[in-house]
């Protein structure tokens, strides 16, 4: 089934997840917005999961990142996909420097929720110019 999301909802829908999954600290959100099934093709680790490895490593990230936060750069959407463009910021615990990571997402719908994930991210690096 496809979804019946208009472009623009389904990048409104993308961006709102990034914002309470991430930004707000609430893991179990993913409950509400990808379907039963769904299926992180690069989770933890570079590995297939699904609902609860996604939440299990965010939960991980909010303990080990306190101040993670995530923005989303660029968004596009066809179809029922939107691939978009992030940055992640946060701090090392262990030297207090500014760190960051970016990365490209693919998001599929299925009706009214993402039912795959897709995504390729950098390598964390020290960024001096986030604070």
């Amino acid at each position: 089934m496809a979804t019946d999301l208009s472009l623009d909802s389904m990048k409104q829908f993308v961006a709102d997840h990034f914002e309470e999954f991430v930004n707000r600290r609430n893991a179990a959100v993913i409950h509400r917005n990808m379907t039963p099934d769904f299926l992180d093709h690069d989770g933890p680790g570079g590995q297939p999961t699904d609902l609860t490895g996604d939440e299990k490593m965010m939960l991980g990230m909010y303990e080990a990142m306190p101040d993670l936060h995530v923005s989303v750069l660029d968004m596009l959407a066809e179809g029922d996909k939107v691939m978009c463009r992030n940055v992640w910021h946060w701090t090392d615990r262990a030297t207090g420097q500014p760190m960051t990571f970016q990365g490209f997402v693919l998001w599929r719908f299925q009706g009214r929720r993402i039912a795959e994930r897709w995504a390729t991210v950098t390598q964390p690096s020290s960024n001096p110019g986030w604070a």
